[in-house]
């Protein structure tokens, strides 16, 4: 390996996410340096997520040029994913032409269950689950992926098109929290989940997982909660589904973005999305009758990071 830097960029729907990392002789990593940016890609132009607009182009054009000028200081090796916006937009190939055009970056945009393989990949490396039968969850912007792992190989893994952008975009396009708009999305939520035949709503497992955006926020509220402080790590951190539903109600007695930003522990660049994301999550514990759920640190950027790994392994044997 010339460099022993390596570096992933998790292009999302709501954000982009850089991590650079120092890839160590026995073939375990440290992160050395991250980058992340609130971006939201197909929210302002047609249905769902099917168009990425040229000022859209363009903000992400700005985000991953200055990603790339940190991964050079590095001389740090690029892998850049792409996710449900992208892999949707009807202007997909236009999209990554023009950044490959402008920056020298190749943008993979993978269908949704190789994100939920390298999702529980990186979730499996955080929490050790390489021995227990585990499911795991990712609510992002556009989709939400689900893993069934046992011994560390997925039984299943899917993506459903529920995400805290989307659904925002179609129940609460002014991030006014309405009774109807609860109701119509929750309805929605348990349609598409029910709609897949793959996801085994009944599996046993020893442990549920959750990681990204949205599930994060709702720890850093429980946390607050229980504390009365910040969380500083939320790696192995859990929450039961009846401290989820206090947060919730409290979310929810604020209307508005700027109401919920009053909330302790709430992130403010997620506090017009995050009606829609709880939503999902609530959803999610009734439908698949969680009693908690554990935080993975790790998701689809470190996910990313331990393929490279192997890969540049396996090529050196």
């Amino acid at each position: 390996m010339s460099s022993p830097f390596l570096a992933s960029i998790d292009m999302g729907t709501n954000s982009f996410h850089l991590i650079i990392v120092r890839v160590k002789k026995d073939g375990s990593f440290k992160i050395v340096d991250r980058e992340r940016e609130i971006i939201r890609l197909g929210s302002h132009k047609g249905e769902g997520l099917s168009f990425i607009t040229k000022e859209e182009t363009n903000e992400a054009i700005r985000r991953l040029s200055s990603f790339k000028e940190l991964a050079g200081f590095y001389n740090a090796e690029i892998r850049a994913v792409a996710t449900s916006a992208v892999r949707e937009a009807h202007n997909k190939t236009e999209f990554k032409k023009t950044v490959y055009d402008t920056t020298g970056i190749t943008v993979e945009a993978v269908d949704g269950r190789e994100e939920a393989k390298l999702i529980f990949i990186g979730a499996k490396k955080a929490l050790g689950l390489f021995d227990k039968k585990a499911f795991c969850m990712d609510i992002g912007g556009g989709s939400t992926e689900f893993v069934l792992g046992n011994n560390g190989e997925p039984e299943f893994a899917e993506s459903v098109k529920i995400g805290a952008v989307r659904l925002s975009k179609m129940f609460f396009p002014n991030y006014i929290i309405t009774d109807e708009a609860v109701k119509a999305c929750e309805e929605y939520v348990s349609k598409e989940i029910y709609a897949n035949p793959k996801l085994k709503l009944n599996a046993k497992f020893d442990i549920a997982v959750g990681s990204s955006g949205t599930i994060e926020a709702a720890a850093s509220m429980i946390y607050y909660l229980r504390h009365q402080k910040p969380k500083k790590s939320s790696n192995g951190f859990t929450f039961a589904f009846d401290e989820l539903k206090t947060v919730t109600a409290g979310v929810f007695n604020c209307k508005t973005p700027e109401e919920r930003l009053a909330i302790k522990g709430m992130e403010a660049k997620r506090a017009d999305i995050i009606p829609a994301g709880l939503i999902i999550l609530n959803k999610v514990f009734e439908i698949f009758n969680l009693q908690s759920i554990t935080i993975s640190e790790y998701a689809l950027r470190e996910g990313i990071i331990l393929e490279m790994i192997e890969r540049k392994t396996s090529a050196a044997n």
